[in-house]
């Protein structure tokens, strides 16, 4: 059996004797997917949950980073909201996320209620930079914004055009609905 085969069976041999076998590691660059036995080996059971990378979105290179996704950010800062807006002469919600995500090679659909079924739904507690967060601002509208970690969240404000806040503020928490994690 090939050294680096035996090495990457021995490393799955340890995760799976911790205390959960689906904790992702990374392997040495040096290792690549032709050096894997057959994928199935490694899927988990049927059923399960894999665990879900640090953020959801990616730049055109790669780079998963809450950084690049704030100066991106920063260049919309202050836009003034409009609705069906989709410029910086002005922008809602719902446009200001799909041009966010368009900066990480994602695409979404134009409206919020399109883009609320454009991922996987996950719990508030499993939010990581770059997921979308949705929150029921009326009977029939719906407020879309991208997780920024710490409980901060940027979006299109009405009042305010393009400005980060708090998920702990009394207004949006009362009003989340969900959170989906939309993966390019």
């Amino acid at each position: 059996m090939p050294l680096k085969i035996l090495i990457i069976y021995s490393v799955l041999f340890a995760a799976l004797l911790g205390s959960n076998p689906l904790y992702a590691f990374n392997l040495p660059k040096h290792f690549s997917s032709a050096d894997l036995p057959n994928p199935p080996l490694f899927a988990p059971p049927s059923g399960t949950v894999q665990q879900h990378p640090t953020t959801s979105l990616k730049n055109k290179n790669g780079i998963s980073d809450k950084h690049v996704l704030l100066k991106s950010y920063h260049n919309w800062k202050g836009v003034k909201y409009r609705l069906g807006g989709d410029s910086r002469r002005g922008i809602d919600c719902s446009a200001f996320t799909r041009r966010m995500a368009k900066e990480f090679s994602v695409h979404l659909p134009r409206t919020t209620a399109a883009q609320m079924r454009s991922g996987q739904k996950i719990t508030k507690q499993q939010l990581k930079v770059g997921d979308l967060v949705f929150f029921k601002t009326s009977r029939q509208d719906r407020h879309v914004g991208i997780y920024i970690g710490d409980d901060q969240f940027i979006h299109a404000s009405r009042k305010k055009g393009v400005i980060t806040s708090s998920m702990n503020n009394t207004y949006w928490m009362t009003r989340y609905e969900t959170s989906v994690r939309v993966i390019g």
